[in-house]
């Protein structure tokens, strides 16, 4: 098998970066754990230099027609998806998920820097009428200023696309930070943008240690805004910092996306759909639905339907045609999921499929589903983040909203029903920033992507998107 790899870059200034004499991490294939390469990693005097060429750019950015600003856009849009297979076999290679869905994401990827570029001739004002004469009082929007964005290593194309393609319309450089375990993706997209015709300085992608770049990134004066999608921890973290500086920040944090299904729904397919949302990307997927509230008399059929569908499923490397699901990002992932399963087994939940980790080489673990989990189980109070699915029944709506509410989360929730009425008070009553009803494919370019409570604040994408990199300026002449 074809295993290829592009060499790696730090992106400072305009200039493509190798490592030098900067220390590497290595990143890994989570398939067979080979060493696909190694990422440079910052030092300080490169974070500087980012910083530098970012302020010195961010005034001829801010001011360059929104028109130019789309056209290079839309020009970068093009060349990610004319470079989608290439694209696409890099994030199987270092991600692990399957390339049907590799390639899915860098398209919607592409399709990210399209609407945004759209988005950016669409930045307008308003004139507010005076209440004296002589005087004409005018509201614009213009761009905020440098931003700094750290993105994960689960989806390493569309969220870098989220917050690239919005602050850029927006007229703002970026900083970005990328995950280190699948850096070849994020760079792909920079490269695209490179290619475009993007202004040097105006986009710099770097790599290091977590808490160091994000320390001296933030507490910089030149970055007016910071953008992070990762866990409730780090998202905490992140924010006291920006907060020192009075720096806004948009969060998109971890759930445990509840699902309630109703007796009078179409059981089979929240049933075999669920197995299709719960297991993508490895159930590495922060909207993944997790727990599958079931109302009493449907959970019988409804499991039955949940259990075959996912022992159907084909685990394998993600290169392999017909592979379903792929390993878990690395061998950290692998021992949380043993962890969460052995801690609900020890308190007396059942497994009714896989359960542990396959044999051999990679980071791989069977698709599991839990039943008679106790509310004490680490797995009902932890996102899981990994091939794990929990069922539950329930008995009425009103039941089945407290525990679909009970968690601090609030990013995803879906619920299957036919009844308009029901449709309605579930919409209403599930905290959430994201729900589906009656399907699972809730995320769209034209949406906006945030949650509430723990799971952050902010929207990506949709005509949300570009409202957090733009600040507000009135003018009143008299």
């Amino acid at each position: 098998m074809n295993v290829t790899y592009d060499p790696l870059y730090l992106f400072i200034g305009g200039e493509w970066l190798p490592a030098g004499d900067r220390d590497t991490a290595p990143v890994i294939n989570p398939a067979d754990g080979s060493v696909l390469g190694r990422v440079p990693l910052a030092t300080a005097a490169d974070l500087d230099r980012a910083l530098a060429t970012a302020d010195a750019v961010a005034t001829t950015w801010r001011n360059t027609f929104p028109d130019v600003r789309a056209t290079i856009l839309r020009r970068a849009g093009n060349l990610i998806r004319a470079r989608a297979t290439q694209i696409a076999r890099t994030l199987t290679l270092e991600e692990g998920k399957p390339l049907n869905e590799a390639l899915d994401e860098v398209d919607r990827a592409g399709e990210y820097f399209e609407w945004f570029a759209e988005e950016a001739r669409r930045i307008d004002g308003r004139v507010v009428p005076a209440n004296r004469p002589g005087v004409q009082q005018l509201v614009k929007r213009q761009a905020i200023g440098p931003v700094a964005a750290f993105t994960p290593w689960n989806f390493p194309a569309i969220t870098p696309a989220r917050k690239l393609a919005a602050a850029l319309a927006a007229g703002c450089p970026v900083i970005i930070k990328p995950g280190e375990e699948s850096p070849g993706t994020a760079l792909a997209l920079a490269r695209a943008l490179d290619d475009a015709g993007l202004p040097r300085g105006v986009l710099q992608v770097v790599f290091g240690l977590p808490d160091m770049v994000s320390k001296q990134l933030i507490a910089s004066p030149v970055i007016r805004k910071v953008t992070f999608t990762g866990s409730v921890p780090i998202g905490r973290l992140l924010s006291a910092r920006a907060a020192e500086g009075v720096k806004p920040i948009t969060l998109e944090l971890g759930g445990h996306g509840p699902v309630l299904v109703f007796n009078d729904a179409d059981i089979e397919a929240a049933a075999v759909g669920g197995v299709a949302n719960r297991f993508r990307g490895t159930g590495q997927v922060c909207i993944s639905s997790t727990r599958f509230l079931i109302q009493r008399e449907a959970y019988e059929v409804f499991t039955r339907y949940f259990v075959d569908a996912a022992r159907k499923l084909k685990v394998g490397n993600g290169l392999v045609e017909g592979t379903q699901v792929g390993p878990l990002a690395n061998a950290r992932q692998l021992e949380k999921m043993e962890q969460l399963v052995a801690d609900a087994v020890e308190r007396g939940a059942k497994v009714l499929v896989g359960g542990k980790r396959v044999s051999g080489p990679g980071f791989f673990f069977e698709p599991t589903v839990l039943a008679d989990v106790p509310m004490d189980a680490r797995v009902m109070q932890e996102e899981p983040f990994g091939p794990i699915a929990i069922l539950r029944p329930f008995d009425t709506l009103k039941d089945g909203l407290e525990e679909a509410n009970r968690l601090p989360y609030g990013l995803s929730a879906y619920a299957f029903t036919r009844d308009a009425r029901t449709a309605i008070d579930v919409g209403d009553g599930l905290d959430a920033g994201m729900i589906g009803i009656n399907q699972y494919r809730i995320i769209a370019t034209e949406l906006p992507f945030g949650g509430m409570k723990d799971s952050g604040h902010g929207s990506e994408g949709g005509a949300e998107g570009i409202e957090y990199y733009l600040t507000h300026k009135f003018i009143s002449q008299a």
